[in-house]
């Protein structure tokens, strides 16, 4: 037998706490079982099992050797999985998840190229504005945007995007363009609240290493609770609003919209996909990261 071979032997007899046992579920004989786990002793150097007339039970070098073979043949066992999934072809359902606007955006074109790429496959997706729970909700996949805390979940970084001011060039050349924050409160400017109640403070910066960041409130005459309303308003040239870059990269980079205080922003908001499982996670999942994230990173690395 070879090395993982008797690494397998040994498991058997330790779980079933006898060579005869062992022998009849690996549909061995006896003796090849008892063979092979001498042979393993004397290569290791230790004795790995206490064996009498009436049982068999794992030595203090045993226990921890039972460890050590199941994690190894666990990970083998992993290992081919992998292989053979990296060749399978995708199928059943996928269900993804992203918000509103980003998945409208830029997920909805991926999941139609992807499915006219895999045939045997059906895709649900599930675009709302809130943290959704993948496990409980059914989901394979997120599209998360923002600072990630630790979780048992695989995270493929695609990009990021930044938190930007913008207004209507008009608007603009009528008010005059804000250069710092504290600016704003000459400014009409247009709030969001998920609640719908009072805007909060908008942060800026810092510029430079070494200050803190700039907590400034402006002169907020609309609060809204979806930020495409919001876009909107500020397209009435009704005045400045908040909003990610990819919302409103579409109307910057038509004229239709400028961003103001470019050099004030606070730090990018990474993006990730987001899955469970690792690396045995199923072919349709594996599939999506490999067609989504170049194509994401592209799109996410275009100025807005």
């Amino acid at each position: 037998m070879d090395r993982l071979e008797t690494m397998e032997v040994f498991v058997a007899v330790a779980e079933a706490a006898g060579f005869a046992a062992a022998a009849r579920r690996l549909r061995l004989s006896a003796p090849a079982v008892t063979r092979a786990v001498v042979a393993l002793e004397q290569r290791i150097g230790a004795r790995l099992l206490h064996r009498t007339t009436r049982s068999v039970r794992l030595t203090e070098a045993g226990e921890r050797y039972l460890l050590d073979c199941k994690r190894l043949l666990a990970e083998l066992e992993e290992a081919d999985a992998s292989a053979r999934g990296a060749y399978a072809e995708p199928q059943g359902q996928l269900a993804v998840t992203a918000s509103s606007l980003f998945g409208r955006l830029h997920v909805a074109p991926l999941l139609f190229d992807f499915l006219d790429a895999h045939p045997r496959l059906r895709v649900r997706s599930f675009f709302v504005d809130r943290v959704v729970n993948l496990v409980d909700e059914g989901l394979d996949i997120a599209v998360r945007i923002a600072h990630l805390p630790d979780s048992s979940l695989t995270a493929v970084p695609v990009g990021a995007v930044r938190r930007v001011v913008v207004a209507t060039p008009a608007y603009l050349a009528a008010r005059g363009e804000p250069q710092r924050p504290a600016d704003l409160a000459q400014h009409d400017a247009i709030g969001s609240s998920q609640t719908g109640g009072r805007d909060a403070p908008w942060l800026f910066g810092p510029p430079d290493a070494g200050r803190e960041r700039e907590a400034v409130q402006p002169r907020v005459r609309l609060v809204v609770n979806a930020g495409e309303v919001g876009i909107a308003a500020a397209l009435a040239g009704r005045g400045l609003t908040r909003a990610l870059s990819y919302q409103v990269a579409a109307d910057v980079q038509a004229g239709r919209l400028q961003i103001v205080l470019a050099g004030h922003e606070p730090p990018p908001i990474p993006v990730h996909l987001v899955y469970a499982e690792g690396r045995r996670a199923a072919a349709k999942v594996r599939a999506f990261i490999d067609f989504a994230a170049p194509r994401l990173r592209a799109a996410l690395a275009v100025p807005g």
